[in-house]
């Protein structure tokens, strides 16, 4: 396992502020310069209504959350857009190439979002296969070498590959970000020793992309040592999604938590919790 980097009654009660001991300052998760104090990243897509990704957002404790260029309007400032809900002083955007199946395609999206002025950082995806939406890993390491030329921050949605994650960290991305289970599966972390083995391979961040389907997900992909989590589905598909938001909160604070601790050993066989020695005759 690598090292630890330093590098929210009802919906609303829940969603109050309770000290905020999820933004640790000495535990601040750092990606290309960007200074995060919640490992927790959500996606802005499949909610009611901008108000509620809003409410969403807030209760999650996020720092950052991910935008679908080519499904939300961040761009036209006639129309409704999503950035009058979230204000960009306030919080990361991170704009991503969902609905790519092409290199071109995720290198024109990302440029489209830093002309219109939304960030240098991108989460990048370039789709393979439209059934499961598992990643096409030669084209986007590609657009990732095109995309780090041209001064972005570059974050690829990949596979649980090693190799491949080693290869994007070589072209120059900022972190990278292995799925756990197929894109709103809500399947949870089907390999977690593949996710090990990946941890081991690169040095930069490794925030846990796509699965997770609830808290218990969040925190065992933090307790394998993820950097953070990112999630949409888990959170906007909930019957209450700013319930599950918070939830996801503190799943991550946990985990992060726990991993930091250190677990203690699997025994095969019990061990007394109290000392034997000296009992009373």
């Amino acid at each position: 396992m690598k090292s630890v980097k330093s590098k929210s009654v009802r919906s609303s009660a829940l969603a109050a502020p309770l000290a905020r001991p999820d933004q640790q300052h000495d535990d601040a998760l750092v990606i290309g310069g960007v200074t995060l104090r919640s490992r927790l990243i959500i996606g802005t897509g499949k909610y009611r209504d901008f108000q509620e990704t809003r409410r969403a957002v807030e209760a999650s404790g996020a720092d950052m959350v991910t935008v679908a260029v080519r499904r939300v309007n961040i761009i036209d400032r006639k129309q409704e857009n999503l950035l009058d809900y979230l204000d960009p002083k306030r919080y990361k955007i991170l704009p991503n190439t969902a609905g790519c199946y092409t290199a071109d395609e995720a290198v024109r999206t990302a440029q489209l979002a830093r002309a219109a002025g939304v960030s240098d950082l991108v989460k990048l995806e370039v789709i393979g296969d439209p059934k499961t939406l598992f990643p096409d890993t030669a084209a986007l390491v590609e657009a990732s070498k095109i995309l780090v030329r041209e001064g972005f921050i570059v974050l690829p949605y990949t596979n649980d590959d090693p190799i491949v994650a080693k290869r994007l960290e070589d072209v120059g991305c900022a972190a990278v970000m292995p799925l756990a289970a197929p894109i709103g599966s809500g399947l949870g972390v089907r390999n977690p020793y593949n996710l090990r083995l990946l941890m081991e391979a690169v040095s930069v961040p490794v925030i846990v992309d796509a699965g997770v389907g609830t808290a218990s997900d969040a925190a065992v992909a933090m307790e394998l040592g993820a950097d953070g989590v990112l999630m949409n589905t888990a959170i906007a598909g909930a019957k209450d999604p700013i319930a599950m938001a918070t939830a996801m909160r503190y799943a991550v604070l946990a985990g992060r938590l726990a991993f930091r601790a250190g677990r203690i050993e699997k025994k095969l066989y019990a061990t007394a919790s109290s000392p034997l020695s000296d009992l009373i005759e």
